[in-house]
């Protein structure tokens, strides 16, 4: 395990589903000792960390995003013995663990909101606000789960803020107090020895003082209206206020206490704002080590979308820092949503050699090793609530949070039972034990492209200089120290060919050749030049 406090700077991280990775007590779902079982496949592949997604107590009403104690395990995924067990195991891996700590929002079950409502001694813990004459909600805002972001409680005569579920109330991060208590549990898992955290929606931490309202978004001529209400605002006040920055500088004091940790942020918002608040978040060495937006884990998929994207980010914060990943829990799998530039096992190699080969800290999602691609489930099949209540035009989350597939066994080796999700056959198709046993698969060609971006500082740190060449060609350099190394990526399904750029073909190239004078990449070619 790299020793240095900034071993997170061009790591790659690996995360983890849990409910999905491995199930080891026959109840069809995954745990922590499912995940110490296959934590060598995390390890083999050449992750630095792991990501763990919520594993709190919670009544799971949105699997784990609804925490009811911020200071134990769900039974579920095991004990806090199970945890310090994981932890252990993981680090005489080499591998760091970060886990998911959802700050913005609890389970209305905690005791925490209970207090709230009853207006005892935290009573200002929440989001709380009369309604307005009428007795409707305070204000326009919408919750990212449709509807009114507002919630009556009669016995309390106010309501409560919720940007997801109605289940989700709102901390008030405005409170010292509530800020506090959420430094004391990162605190609480920064001494059972957790290398970092990844931060939930942490835009949404703080809303606007006043609680105006929020104006119309500007319509988009192709898809309006949109599935949810949600997306018919310009969210300038339920969300992205500067005073977050202020508790971010508190949460990195508290990790600077501890050596090597770090933070990472979820940040939600339009895609100029999310570049501009990663940049505000991560700017300097007194708030965040890094961050992410959705901007690379939706549709566009063209050389001038990642130019943009990374160009926009370190203009804002030359000295920030950010994570990128094509695939994630919230997201369909990449593979499917980039179908139509390539076939399955292309478009994956292609991918991987491309984002390992961004500035930054990339992320990689369980599965995606394999090629994995979106799961098509039927609705009574559905568990996520928004594709519960808004199928067919949003599907939810569920089909990129089916099981691990590890081999050719019933529920492909992930559980000894009917799993949570079901396991279909295309997904089946593309298990580890298959994979393993064919040198020239998707999961061998990863293990060589973060085995070459681990062996290259100038991949990991160096910085990116970009090529005016034409699309579908993505091409840029990485420079550091004298030393450059060019990397070009083929983003269609036919072949390309580009004069002679300088250098010779080096690490695990994909369709490409260089020969007299010219540089030929195939449909979904990568190839790196040093």
């Amino acid at each position: 395990m790299r020793q240095d406090s900034e071993w997170w700077r061009g790591a790659v991280i690996y995360q983890i589903y849990p409910r999905s990775f491995q199930d080891s007590d026959g109840d069809g779902i995954g745990d922590l000792k499912g995940i110490v079982d296959r934590l060598e496949h995390v390890a083999k592949l050449g992750a630095d960390a792991v990501w763990l997604s919520p594993i709190n107590r919670s009544p799971m009403e949105d699997m784990g995003y609804d925490v009811s104690d911020y200071y134990d395990i769900d039974p579920l995924f095991g004990t806090l013995a199970d945890f310090d067990a994981l932890l252990a195991r993981a680090h005489e891996l080499g591998l760091r663990v970060i886990i998911d700590q959802v700050l913005s929002h609890s389970s209305d079950r905690h005791p925490w909101f209970a207090d709230s409502r009853q207006r005892g001694a935290k009573a200002d813990w929440y989001v709380w606000a009369d309604p307005k004459p009428d007795g409707s909600p305070p204000n326009n805002w919408q919750s990212n789960f449709g509807g009114s972001a507002w919630e009556w409680a009669p016995g309390r005569g106010q309501y409560y803020l919720h940007n997801f579920l109605i289940s989700q109330p709102d901390l008030n991060l405005r409170n010292p107090e509530v800020q506090d208590e959420l430094l004391r549990v990162l605190r609480f898992w920064l001494d059972r020895g957790v290398d970092g955290f990844r931060l939930d929606a942490a835009n949404s931490y703080i809303q606007d003082a006043h609680l105006r309202d929020n104006p119309p978004a500007t319509p988009d001529t192709n898809r309006w209206p949109p599935v949810s209400t949600y997306d018919m605002q310009q969210h300038d006040h339920d969300k992205s206020q500067p005073e977050t920055v202020g508790f971010l500088k508190r949460m990195r004091a508290l990790t600077d206490e501890y050596e090597g940790r770090c933070l990472i942020a979820e940040v939600g918002d339009t895609p100029a704002r999310a570049l501009r608040l990663m940049a505000d978040y991560t700017s300097g060495r007194d708030r965040l080590h890094m961050a992410y937006s959705f901007d690379m884990l939706g549709p566009p998929f063209s050389p001038a979308h990642f130019r943009k994207i990374i160009t926009d980010f370190f203009t804002a914060a030359p000295d920030g820092w950010p994570s990128w990943s094509f695939s994630n829990h919230d997201v369909m799998r990449h593979i499917s949503r980039w179908a139509e530039f390539g076939t399955t096992d292309a478009l994956a190699r292609m991918a991987i050699a491309m984002l390992a080969s961004f500035e930054g800290t990339i992320g990689i999602y369980q599965g995606e090793e394999l090629g994995q691609t979106e799961t098509s489930l039927l609705y009574e099949e559905l568990t996520d609530p928004p594709g519960i209540r808004f199928w067919p035009e949003n599907k939810g989350r569920d089909g990129c949070r089916t099981p691990m597939v590890w081999d050719d066994s019933d529920n492909a080796g992930f559980s000894a039972v009917k799993p949570w999700l079901p396991v279909k056959a295309p997904q089946a198709a593309h298990n580890v034990a298959v994979e393993e046993a064919d040198p020239g698969s998707v999961l061998h060609h990863y293990r060589k492209v973060l085995a070459f971006r681990r062996g290259s500082d100038v991949l990991r740190l160096g910085r990116t200089e970009f090529l005016d060449l034409p699309a579908p060609v993505l091409g840029f350099r990485r420079i550091l120290d004298g030393e450059s190394l060019t990397c070009l990526f083929n983003l269609g399904p036919e072949p390309v060919t580009l004069p002679a750029l300088p250098g010779a073909l080096t690490g695990p190239v994909v369709a490409a050749d260089l020969s007299g004078g010219r540089v030929t990449l195939g449909p979904n070619g990568a190839a790196w030049l040093v």
